[in-house]
């Protein structure tokens, strides 16, 4: 049988899909190899080192090593690439199977070289779901746990949750709970169960941050109340809040380059990652906001703001947030200044 490098990268926005086959790959080497020695890293947050080291060192509990390593795209230094390319050469030559590696990145791709390593079969993109195969997903995902649910009430549903099939599995399993399975889920179930008891996100924080029909005063005060909310929640970690806001800020700024050049097609919009109505509307409205250079400078202060709050600890990490809330709303992403920062109240 032909070896086959255990290399893999999985891109793309569809969380769901994108985690079942994780799973299933996981699954599928446990079958294998029986005990795997697991890991599951970020790259921006562990040196690339230290998770080679891992992959490299054997075991003494467990027959192979399986790490995962998330947020890939941020893998472009050349001493991180000749890292992977000399574990990916040794691999080979040694016909290695027991080292696996499988990249994550919510971005449609990581740096060109970097993917150039993974073998071609071992690459997959993970789109949105086509408009057309949302309620038939729903639907289905009702049936196999025994229920009905109108076709208005998926529409409902739809527009409250993100789309991706991890996060309208986790909304809609609270139904099962709510209900027994003779009951039919209509609009008025959905909107007692996700709309009055719905989790705030760092989604739902920068649809505040981007609504566009508000003045720059009340969009504002909406998402420092968003931000308070999720600062209460059991997830109150600022890791999460602030690769989500940087992940809809890399979509911003891909959405504004796609119409700076012209008006993209249907097919363009999907291939890109917008193929979610909700998801157009939302950097639609936040285009009028936010120009490209402004986009790129939001970006920049995410980073720094998520690079100042590793390395100042927890006693100040409520007024850093806030303080960059109010830097992309008011002033466009640019750093206040001292005297500035005084003068004005959050």
């Amino acid at each position: 049988m032909a070896y086959t490098l255990p290399f893999y990268l999985f891109t793309g926005p569809e969380f769901g899909e994108k985690n079942d086959a994780l799973q299933n790959l996981r699954a599928k080497n446990e079958k294998k190899f029986g005990q795997l020695d697991f890991h599951t890293f970020y790259a921006n947050e562990t040196k690339l080192g230290d998770i080679m080291a891992i992959l490299t060192n054997g075991s003494l509990f467990s027959d192979a090593r399986f790490v995962v390593v998330k947020n890939s795209e941020v893998i472009k230094k050349k001493d991180e690439l000749q890292l992977i390319s000399d574990w990916v050469n040794a691999s080979i030559q040694q016909q290695i199977e027991d080292s696996i590696l499988v990249l994550i990145s919510d971005e449609n791709s990581v740096d060109k070289k970097l993917e150039n390593l993974v073998p071609k079969e071992n690459k997959k993109m993970f789109w949105e779901m086509f408009e057309d195969r949302k309620i038939p997903w729903l639907k289905n995902f009702f049936s196999k746990n025994g229920y009905k649910i109108e076709e208005d009430a998926c529409e409902t549903i739809l527009n409250l949750i993100e789309n991706n099939t991890e996060a309208l599995r986790t909304e809609c399993s609270r139904f099962f709970l709510c209900f027994d399975n003779t009951h039919l889920i209509t609009s008025d179930d959905v909107d007692k169960i996700l709309a009055h008891n719905r989790e705030e996100s760092s989604f739902t924080l920068f649809d505040a941050m981007a609504d566009s029909d508000l003045s720059t005063s009340k969009r504002l005060e909406k998402s420092l109340e968003i931000l308070q909310k999720i600062r209460q929640s059991k997830d109150s970690s600022y890791v999460p809040l602030i690769a989500g806001l940087l992940y809809c800020f890399r979509q911003l700024k891909l959405w504004i380059s796609l119409h700076e050049k012209n008006y993209p097609t249907e097919f363009d919009l999907k291939i890109n990652g917008f193929s979610s109505k909700k998801v157009q509307s939302r950097n639609r409205k936040a285009a009028t906001l936010w120009n490209l250079h402004q986009t790129q400078s939001c970006i920049s202060l995410l980073s720094a703001t998520d690079m100042q709050l590793r390395s100042s600890g927890t006693i100040l990490e409520e007024t850093i947030i806030q303080t960059m809330i109010y830097e992309i709303i008011t002033k466009k992403g640019s750093k206040i200044t001292e005297y500035q920062s005084n003068l004005e109240v959050l």
